[in-house]
């Protein structure tokens, strides 16, 4: 290969083609491949490439603090997880497409972050761009913004992604200011793109940390109306029980 040709597949950015050039020419020759046989399997492992370099692109963007995945959940701990529903919901991910929200409650361990993790990361696996955010995270970034009148830059940015998975809602107060905002993020969202939530808390307790109970109610209304709720009160945590070594005194 001349040094043109290399500048032009870096110009057009065809670093599949660039890397592979030899081995591409010697499988062609040694399959015999026609010239059209030979572009069409260059064309497609072009676009392979391309498209892995983008899901590893949306992963990164997405901020997972541990990459779960659904195969390694372990279902038969938690009998009374309704694995069906759950199965269902990630096989067909209609939810994106009829951008519905999946919301998990329940005990502290019992495998919610988990599950929600392993739908965001398959939302990305089929193009959806997401993000990940803790909601403690969430609303400290509601609090800087209004210290610098950034609020509407920052409603923006995170009702911008297709999946927003907001991970341990309910474990801080929220200040009024933080809970308008946390409100125009979700009605903004509802029926417009998808929102995964994990909660500690039933419904009848986000009143607890939003202290607003208009909000509370109309939010619970909006989300009520086009989510699926995944019932972990029941499920066991999964968390290894604290020993007398690793216990604090």
């Amino acid at each position: 290969m001349n040094e043109e040709l290399k500048a032009q597949l870096k110009y057009l950015r065809l670093g599949g083609l660039l890397a592979q050039w030899d081995a591409y020419l010697a499988l062609a020759a040694e399959q015999r491949f026609s010239h059209a046989r030979l572009l069409t399997h260059v064309v497609a492992e072009e676009y392979r490439l391309k498209q892995a370099n983008a899901r590893t692109l949306r992963r990164l963007c997405a901020r997972i603090p541990e990459p779960w995945v659904l195969d390694t959940f372990p279902f038969e701990r938690q009998p009374k997880l309704n694995r069906k529903k759950i199965l269902a919901l990630y096989d067909t991910s209609q939810y994106l497409r009829d951008h519905q929200n999946l919301i998990w409650l329940g005990v502290t361990g019992c495998g919610k972050t988990g599950l929600a993790t392993s739908f965001l990361i398959h939302a990305l696996d089929l193009g959806y761009r997401g993000r990940y955010v803790r909601f403690d995270q969430l609303i400290a970034e509601f609090y800087r913004s209004a210290a610098d009148h950034s609020e509407e830059q920052v409603l923006k940015s995170y009702l911008a992604w297709d999946c927003l998975f907001i991970d341990e809602l309910g474990y801080i107060e929220v200040e009024p200011a933080q809970v308008g905002l946390f409100f125009s993020l979700l009605h903004q969202r509802h029926k417009k793109k998808s929102t995964l939530i994990t909660s500690n808390l039933g419904f009848s307790e986000w009143g607890s940390f939003l202290k607003n109970a208009h909000l509370t109610a109309a939010l619970l209304d909006r989300l009520s109306e086009n989510s699926h709720v995944i019932n972990m009160k029941g499920c066991v945590s999964l968390r290894p029980p604290l020993t007398s070594e690793t216990s604090e005194p």
